[in-house]
């Protein structure tokens, strides 16, 4: 059961609840959404076949217990699933990461799926799989690319269709743009409407360069 990884790497995990600790990230190729702001454009289409005991192999060499599968959509390979179950049984913390486009409900409720709801300026709005958000579990998590006013106020209309309870134990990620929004003012949006949200910034891009891959 191959599948198609762009890199696997060893850093500090720069997004959602999880930020700052050290994590081993498997980043499969191959994405169907084409977001305006996307950086991870080389992982469209670049990368190497891989089976799932290789992958597990290469991860465990990091000793480390924290694992997230992201992408590109890694979603979109129809053996993620059995990687993220096989992580699973071989012990680590699992989290993925995914465009919101594709049903989250095949993936063991282990994992913790952090789904990125796709706001107007994405240029990909109208793929989202907003049922996702009728399936989300107390480990889940959601976050929001804001780049303008206007994806402000579609994030703020979607939270309507999660549940209070949800909401409370996991609040959403409302991140700015990195390079297109200043984050003061998304602070200031979010203290003006009084939002349990979490004003989100990507940490890798101020640890290192935001250019630079695998970090």
């Amino acid at each position: 059961m191959p599948l198609k990884v762009n890199e696997i790497f060893y850093s500090i995990q720069g997004e959602s609840s999880y930020a700052g600790r050290p994590c081993v990230f498997v980043r499969l190729t191959g994405c169907n959404l084409r977001c305006s702001y996307c950086d991870t454009r080389y992982a469209y289409d670049e990368g190497q076949e891989m089976e799932i005991g290789e992958i597990v192999d290469r991860v465990a060499s990091y000793k480390c217990p924290l694992v997230e599968i992201t992408g590109g959509e890694p979603l979109i390979q129809k053996d993620t699933p059995a990687l993220i179950l096989r992580l699973i049984e071989e012990g680590f913390e699992i989290l993925l990461e995914t465009n919101g486009s594709q049903d989250i409900s095949r993936i063991d409720e282990r994992c913790v799926k952090i789904i990125d709801i796709k706001c107007p300026s994405s240029g990909e709005e109208e793929k989202n799989d907003l049922e996702n958000l009728t399936r989300l579990t107390d480990r889940d998590e959601t976050k929001f690319v804001i780049g303008d006013r206007e994806d402000y106020e579609y994030a703020k209309k979607t939270l309507d269709l999660i549940d209070t309870t949800l909401l409370k134990m996991n609040p959403p990620h409302f991140s700015h743009v990195f390079g297109k929004m200043d984050p003061k003012i998304l602070a200031k949006w979010i203290l003006g409407d009084h939002l349990n949200v979490r004003l989100h910034t990507q940490l890798h891009k101020t640890i290192w360069d935001p250019e630079q891959r695998g970090v």
